[in-house]
């Protein structure tokens, strides 16, 4: 059976270390945990991740960050694999780029920062329920 991943996204490196730490208490070794500082890094992470033989069952992104948006970003991984399971972190999203994340990339929920470790581990316990 293939390890499952849990892969976080966001430009700002302090959040992506705070989401890792949280995750990783609660949930332990039974995942492994893969970070990317922006859309194209995280594509390439998924790739990677696929190559290796693994299975991406959430991934975690910011909404703003240079590039590629987060709705955007999720819309595509969406496209691509439609059963990862979706969840936007913002600070800074607006209601249109929510309902985007909703309608185009069957966005799981949307956590605001700055979010309680509760939220983030009941956000991905429910989210892994649809797996």
């Amino acid at each position: 059976m293939p390890k499952k991943v849990i892969l976080c996204v966001d430009d700002e490196k302090i959040i992506l270390d705070s989401l890792k730490s949280q995750l990783k208490k609660r949930f332990g070794s039974k995942y492994t945990y893969e970070v990317a500082e922006n859309a194209d890094e995280a594509f390439e992470v998924i790739e990677d991740i696929l190559e290796d033989g693994l299975e991406v069952l959430v991934i975690v992104s910011d909404w703003l960050m240079p590039g590629m948006k987060g709705d955007e970003l999720l819309a595509r991984v969406h496209d691509m694999f439609p059963s990862i399971v979706k969840v936007m972190l913002t600070g800074q999203a607006d209601e249109e780029a929510v309902e985007n994340a909703k309608k185009n990339a069957d966005l799981h929920r949307c956590l605001y920062k700055p979010w309680t470790e509760e939220e983030l581990v009941d956000t991905i316990r429910s989210g892994l329920e649809k797996v």
